[in-house]
């Protein structure tokens, strides 16, 4: 998508970021990608060898080109939570590939990047509990079904109610927001729930999925926030984990507005929210 070439170019214009600031990261390993995905299904994903329902419930043609942006979306995101460690935040410009589910690909995902990452950390020791805060417009049902029997990872979800997925699975705290949904009911919502789910759940890293198809021009969306309110939202987040001294990786997800130049704003909103707390 054009986004990934204009959004670092638009954060070097602004001086938010340099060349240095960007990096290009490897594959996943292999292993990291197994200890979520089915090995099964990740063989025969290498393979291009889905079936073809399977094929079409990812609604993208396969190619090689594809499964290596996957892995290296995987790969990227594993590398900001060094990053995030060490710097307390980190970003991958794409990632948030969050309909992807242990055993199949869904909704243009076909691995599951934070949910890989996530348990990297666990595996590694780095992490011990963990607080995925999913706050683009569809519901996060991949991570979902993911970390359903893992205490260790908070799931939460707040998405438009109507909005695919049809089917939702059940996060350890979904919240489903009505069409329409603006800027002042949105973020009274989330600021009353952060503390409840930083302080009860006291995570040592935080997983966020900043999608801005929660803009009211979003094609896809539904909900009815402005490009201040979808700002407001990330400080509100980034806000509460920088109080509290948690480490934050954050993927962007989707944005689907009809003008390029409304998506590119709300992402850049986002990594200006990060320089103005973190920086």
């Amino acid at each position: 998508m054009e986004k990934y070439e204009l959004l670092p170019k638009q954060l070097i214009h602004e001086g938010i970021c340099d060349n240095a600031s960007f990096f290009s990261p490897s594959m996943a390993p292999e292993d990291a990608v197994t200890a979520v995905h089915d090995r099964d299904y990740v063989n025969r994903l290498r393979e291009e060898a889905l079936t073809k329902t399977e094929v079409r419930q990812i609604g993208f043609p396969l190619s090689t080109q594809l499964i290596k942006r996957e892995f290296i979306i995987a790969g990227g995101t594993i590398w900001c939570c060094h990053q995030a460690l060490k710097k307390q935040i980190a970003f991958n410009i794409a990632g948030g590939t969050h309909h992807a589910f242990s055993d199949r690909g869904e909704a243009f995902c076909l691995l599951n990047d934070q949910a890989i990452a996530a348990r990297y950390l666990l595996n590694k020791d780095i992490a011990k509990k963990i607080v995925i805060i999913d706050l683009d417009v569809h519901q996060g049902n991949g991570t979902a079904e993911i970390f359903q029997s893992e205490s260790r990872v908070f799931t939460f979800s707040m998405h438009g109610e109507k909005n695919y997925p049809f089917r939702k699975e059940q996060s350890d705290w979904d919240i489903a927001l009505p069409d329409g949904t603006n800027d002042a009911t949105y973020l009274d919502v989330l600021s009353n729930v952060l503390p409840e789910l930083l302080d009860t759940h006291q995570p040592d890293f935080v997983f966020y999925l900043a999608g801005v198809d929660v803009l009211a021009t979003d094609k896809l969306g539904r909900l009815g926030l402005t490009l201040a309110g979808c700002k407001e939202r990330d400080r509100l987040v980034m806000q509460a984990c920088s109080d509290r001294q948690i480490p934050i990786q954050c993927s962007m997800g989707g944005g689907y507005s009809e003008s390029l130049k409304i998506i590119i704003e709300a992402h850049a909103n986002t990594y200006r929210t990060a320089y103005e707390l973190f920086v």
